[in-house]
Parts: structure tokens; C-alpha cells; sequence
């Protein structure tokens, strides 16, 4: 969600930080890891909007990846440049569409508790996702035509 490590490492310890506070307010009726998430996604939008009036660090992922040995097959190295594929293309979804997706799809929340953490309605949720798998899709099949 914050593109950049250092960022989400603060915002993850800004979450926990706000957790513990909040903690006498949470209903055991509630699920655990919804709460938490509601929680983490406020941080996260709060440090996106500080990160746009700021200038971003960028991290060079290829020096990153050079400090730690890889075998160099054809294998690894699709398997890298996928990954890589999928988070730029992921970095391009709007940020409001590109949440919920990450919700639904990695984290594996139902649009019903997406909506509880989020206060935006099912059908809008489902709208969103769609238009960012759409998005994600065409993003890839766009780079996979330039490899093939």
C-alpha cells in the first residue's frame, strides 16, 4: 500500500501503537483481524496523504537483490521479473482500488468485512475490485507481449 519499506515499517508500528490504545474499546463480537486492518488502513491513507506532499525515497530493487545470492536459472529469473511486473503494475491501480483489492484477494477478507473496515458500500467494494483485477490484467498482458 506505502511503496516504500521504511514507510510501512513506521506505519505498521504506528498501527500496533494505536492497537494497544484502542484496545479497551474493541467488542469481542467483532473479528479480530478486521479491526486490526481498519486500523491499519486508516494509517496507511493518513501516510499516504503526509507521503504526496513529500518526496518519495526510492529504494533500487536491483542492488537490493544483488546482496543476496540467487541461482540464475531462466526459472528465477522469470520469477523475479513477475514479481517485480506485479508490484509496479499494482503501484499503478489507484490507491482507493487497489486497497480493497489487496484486502479481498491477499488478505482474504469478505466484501462484508471489507465494508465494515472501510464504511464503503458492497456493490461500490465489488466495482472497485473488478476494476482493479481489470486493470491489473491489462497492465500484465501488456508487459508479458513485450517478453514473449
Amino acid at each position: 500500500m506505502l511503496r516504500n519499506p521504511d514507510e510501512a515499517e513506521d506505519t505498521v508500528q504506528e498501527t500496533f501503537v494505536r492497537l494497544y490504545r484502542a484496545l479497551p474499546r474493541y467488542e469481542e463480537r467483532q473479528r479480530f483481524e478486521s479491526w486490526l486492518f481498519h486500523i491499519l488502513g486508516n494509517c496507511c491513507r493518513t501516510a499516504n496523504k503526509s507521503t504526496r506532499r513529500h518526496d518519495v525515497k526510492r529504494v533500487d530493487d536491483e542492488g537490493v537483490l544483488e546482496q543476496f545470492p540467487a541461482p540464475d536459472t531462466p526459472a528465477t529469473r522469470f520469477e523475479n521479473e513477475w514479481g517485480d511486473a506485479v508490484r509496479r503494475a499494482l503501484a499503478e491501480i489507484p490507491e482507493y482500488n487497489r486497497e480493497i483489492f489487496l484486502l479481498h484477494y491477499i488478505e482474504g477478507f469478505s466484501y462484508d468485512e471489507i465494508a465494515r473496515m472501510t464504511g464503503v458500500k458492497q456493490s461500490a467494494l465489488k466495482m472497485r475490485v473488478k476494476r482493479a483485477s481489470d486493470a491489473l490484467r491489462s497492465r500484465l498482458a501488456g508487459r508479458g507481449q513485450s517478453h514473449d
